[in-house]
């Protein structure tokens, strides 16, 4: 029992040193958004004609380097590339187009083509959409505790559960501003299955101590 102790406090001790020092990234640094959410560079070329995502890549990667660049089809016909980067310089922005009409025999002319430049999404903005939705989750799920565990304390249980919840998300952004996981696609799947996962456990512990509360009685 003593060693279960130990090694819970020896946990907590890490989880909240860990919050801790995200805290601290994040104000200091900031998180690592993915390029898409990052003030960036972008240009649009219309080929006019099906081509390859790959074909694009290798244009890019031969005139920005090793510059991460996002690039997709646009428009109806996906007949249109879009090229994101972090930077592009006119001289570039030549580059890759001569170098798309050598390799699709067109007729492009750079000084026709802009660069337009993408402000950088907030993220507040990135996770607006999903506040409403987890808000009402929570509550559900606090609702539903209190009256599942209402025998262990109505008050204490849902004070444990809501800041359990808090801290599981808490260490999870931690985890992504320490390690520099961009902030990006697969940040809102990681935050569900945070939200997943800490329910279970949660519900798991709950059980245990109904059960030690019923034995005792």
């Amino acid at each position: 029992m003593k060693d279960s102790s130990q090694k819970s406090k020896i946990i907590s001790f890490l989880v909240y040193g860990i919050v801790i020092i995200g805290i601290i990234v994040t104000a200091t640094v900031g998180l690592n958004f993915d390029l898409k959410y990052q003030e960036a560079k972008r240009i649009q070329l219309n080929i006019g004609k099906t081509f390859e995502i790959s074909d694009i890549k290798q244009i890019t990667k031969e005139v920005l380097g090793n510059q991460k660049v996002y690039i997709r089809k646009v428009e109806v016909y996906e007949d249109t590339v879009s090229i994101l980067a972090k930077d592009i310089t006119n001289e570039q922005k030549t580059e890759i187009v001569n170098k798309t009409n050598e390799k699709y025999g067109l007729e492009l002319s750079a000084d026709q083509i802009e660069i337009t430049t993408i402000p950088r999404t907030r993220g507040r903005d990135i996770i607006k959409p999903y506040i409403l939705p987890f808000a009402i989750a929570t509550i559900v799920i606090l609702v539903y505790m209190a009256i599942r565990y209402h025998k262990l304390g109505i008050a204490k249980t849902v004070a444990k559960a809501l800041a359990t919840l808090v801290l599981a998300q808490a260490f999870l952004l931690a985890i992504m501003a320490i390690t520099r996981i961009p902030v990006g696609r697969i940040t809102i799947p990681l935050v569900l299955a945070t939200f997943v996962v800490t329910q279970v456990e949660m519900t798991v512990q709950c059980e245990k101590l109904l059960k030690q509360s019923k034995e005792e009685e």
